[in-house]
């Protein structure tokens, strides 16, 4: 069963939508999208990775903010952290986006970046505290395929990796948990990234263009993001 995802894009002219309309189309698993230049927006059907749509998006030198995917109630999302010192003023490595696609499955996405070469072991957990990190996160929950992270970063010396992989669960078990990912296999270790599950929105269910809260545009939220490290 395929999901709907829809996405804020900078688009200025015609020529911009010829562009991004040319690199969707080689994305693997799409069976269709739409492009409103109007009002910003790309909406694209299938069971594409969301990682994959974002980065063919940004191919064409534009940026892709995700404003929902699934229906109400179906999607999630974990920014998963580094708690090391040295990471303070850019903690994010990655970012893992949840849907479900019926009542017994997810599908999850997820994506490291700014991390040294090597395998990477993602898990739910089965506590939400991260308080102390990875190491507060009690118990494994659910245990994902290993991701290899050896593709070049944006970031000097360091690599980036993705998977997509499925899961026999559902969003409600997952909310208020935690995902770890960790260097070693059966332990989490002092460098595991960290991050609370959360519910995200559902397709149309958030279509603000400033913040309440702060009073910032989605795309100058979006810079405050990437200077934490969330460049995915």
């Amino acid at each position: 069963m395929s999901f709907e995802t829809v996405y804020n894009v900078e688009l200025e002219c015609q020529s911009c939508v010829d562009s991004v309309k040319k690199a969707l189309r080689d994305v693997n698993g799409l069976t269709k999208f739409d492009i409103d230049l109007k009002n910003q927006r790309v909406i694209v059907e299938g069971l594409a990775p969301p990682s994959s749509v974002v980065k063919a998006i940004q191919s064409t030198g534009r940026d892709a903010i995700i404003r929902g995917t699934g229906k109400p109630n179906s999607a999630a999302v974990s920014i998963l952290e580094s708690f090391n010192e040295q990471d303070r003023l850019a903690p994010v490595k990655g970012l893992a986006r949840i849907v479900s696609t019926n009542d017994s499955k997810l599908l999850v996405d997820i994506t490291l970046n700014g991390l040294p070469k090597g395998v990477y072991y993602p898990s739910f957990r089965k506590s939400g505290n991260i308080s102390k990190g990875a190491s507060s996160t009690g118990d494994l929950f659910y245990e994902f395929p290993p991701i290899k992270v050896e593709e070049a970063s944006d970031l000097p010396n360091l690599f980036s990796g993705q998977n997509f992989a499925s899961a026999n669960l559902q969003i409600g078990d997952l909310i208020g948990r935690s995902m770890v990912v960790s260097s070693e296999k059966d332990s989490i270790t002092p460098n595991s990234l960290a991050g609370v599950i959360a519910r995200s929105a559902g397709v149309w269910e958030n279509d603000k263009q400033v913040c309440s809260c702060s009073g910032k545009t989605v795309w100058q939220e979006r810079q405050d993001a990437n200077k934490q490290g969330l460049h995915i």
